[in-house]
């Protein structure tokens, strides 16, 4: 007997919509999408910060099966990333499979009748052969642990929840964070204030971004000659992929790149002492690197104060630094990320005999087979799991090949009711042995970033080309995982 797995994907970002796609476009539409907002789009329904874009070329951070020959430039907004992602679901009717405003607390496996018991926060329990999370890792946002923060009495916000509201004309503002965020904003509000002070910890490592606006000269060629689309396609992504290999396998393709990252300083940096605030002392590629034209020429205006010394607390009217020093201000913008190594918190998610997923990954960290499948979490396959994130490229890329692994799975499933799988405790542990002897010599573990978490270890980065990792998920092995019946399966 031949029944399509009931699936429940959790999140309707790139990755859950993604997912939904893989299965849709392969005959598999026995799935739901829960998605606790009211719209679709995930990181770029709710960044809308001013000059909010991506730092990959659209012709990359795009579906492959659907590509688009008319995005307004090659460095796309956050608008119109958001727009081609509710086109892209509409076309394909996704819309009708999420279940909006249905936001997932716990999620328990019933190993007796092998299906997975979902509670919602409205109280309603939903049930599934299959669970997806495909929540992200940077949906949280973290504002940092500083003495006083609830103290300031005037306009206080995240960037990734940005207060319209809130008029800077004329205003003193204090940005916290020197991020991927915070790159693009500050270029953007630096003109409407009367004064803006950084509060950086560490200087950015900030390369030429090589933007351009798409004419319809552009689109044209694009529509009427494909190859030209893919041509730009390829190229964007094998230059990911030499900074991929730069980070991880060839170390010497770093030298080169640091080299331009240093003439691009010294070239929109004039003052040597500002440009000695904006030079990185940790090594290249520890953080993600960064892309603009606007961020250093921004920070050399009169109305702008780089401050490099340690914040000791927040007041009721402004910073206090290490030094003693009080900076008043009327208006704080924290630009300091997200809460990514806390892989599919708040939600509560319990795998066979009770077992609580936080519980086996504390204390060390989130780790799985192939980011994606968790050892005695049956029936359980991550969207953008542990280990999954890019250093350099796109990570739609990475996105696809886990929703074709996992479609694969869903497949092998159809004819097996009442069967489910988890990643043999001996492969995950194969597979992780492997990744921390690669993951050993990469920058990453010489500078504190997001990319580790409180013990140390690198949750969250692929430690390669993104083709590496392709290659790594190209076909599903049932070895690999233990198979199990369930006792008293649930009637079709």
């Amino acid at each position: 007997m031949t029944r399509t797995p009931s699936i429940l994907i959790i999140g309707a970002g790139f990755a859950g919509l993604g997912m939904a796609l893989e299965l849709k476009r392969n005959g598999l539409e026995n799935f739901t999408i829960l998605e606790k907002a009211a719209d679709l789009g995930g990181v770029w329904r709710e960044n809308t910060y001013p000059n909010a874009a991506c730092d990959v070329p659209s012709p990359l951070y795009s579906w492959s099966f659907e590509p688009k020959s008319d995005w307004p430039r090659r460095f796309s907004q956050q608008a119109d990333i958001h727009t081609y992602m509710r086109s892209v679901a509409d076309k394909y009717r996704l819309p009708e499979k999420i279940r909006f405003g249905t936001e997932v607390t716990d999620a328990e496996f019933d190993e007796r009748q092998g299906i997975w018991q979902v509670r919602t926060a409205d109280g309603s329990t939903l049930t599934a052969d299959v669970l997806i999370p495909a929540v992200g890792q940077l949906s949280r946002p973290a504002l940092p642990d500083i003495p006083g923060i609830d103290t300031f009495t005037g306009p206080a916000f995240h960037s990734a929840e940005w207060d319209h509201n809130v008029d800077l004309t004329g205003k003193r503002i204090a940005c916290i964070g020197t991020g991927a965020s915070a790159i693009q904003y500050i270029p953007a509000i630096q003109p409407q204030a009367a004064h803006l002070t950084l509060f950086q910890r560490s200087a950015a490592w900030v390369l030429p971004k090589f933007d351009t606006e798409y004419t319809a000269f552009h689109h044209a060629l694009f529509n009427r000659f494909p190859p030209s689309r893919w041509a730009e396609r390829f190229a964007i992504w094998l230059f990911f992929e030499v900074m991929a290999l730069a980070l991880t396998d060839i170390p010497g393709i770093k030298g080169p790149v640091v080299g331009i990252a240093d003439r691009h300083r010294e070239q929109q940096v004039p003052d040597p002492e500002l440009r000695r605030k904006l030079t990185p002392d940790y090594a290249a590629g520890c953080k993600r690197g960064l892309f603009s034209n606007e961020y250093f020429p921004a920070l050399s205006r009169p109305n702008v104060t780089v401050e490099t010394t340690a914040i000791e607390a927040v007041t009721p009217t402004g910073i206090r630094t290490a030094d003693g020093v009080e900076h008043e201000v009327d208006v704080i913008v924290y630009g300091t990320g997200f809460k990514g190594t806390e892989f599919l918190a708040p939600m509560n998610i319990y795998g066979r005999a009770g077992r609580k997923l936080a519980d086996v990954w504390s204390p060390e960290g989130a780790r799985a087979y192939l980011g994606i499948s968790v050892p005695e979490f049956p029936n359980l396959f991550l969207m953008y799991g542990p280990n999954t994130n890019v250093g350099a490229g796109s990570i739609i890329y990475m996105l696809e090949s886990q929703a074709r692994y996992i479609r694969q799975i869903v497949q092998y499933l159809s004819p097996r009711p009442g069967r489910y799988l988890s990643a043999r405790p001996a492969t995950e542990q194969s597979w992780d042995d492997w990744l921390q002897r690669r993951l050993k010599d990469t920058p990453w573990n010489f500078c504190s970033s997001w990319y580790r978490n409180a013990s140390g270890r690198i949750t969250n980065n692929w430690p390669g080309a993104t083709v590496l990792f392709r290659w790594k998920t190209r076909k599903f092995t049932p070895a690999d995982y233990e198979e199990s019946t369930a006792p008293t399966p649930p009637h079709p």
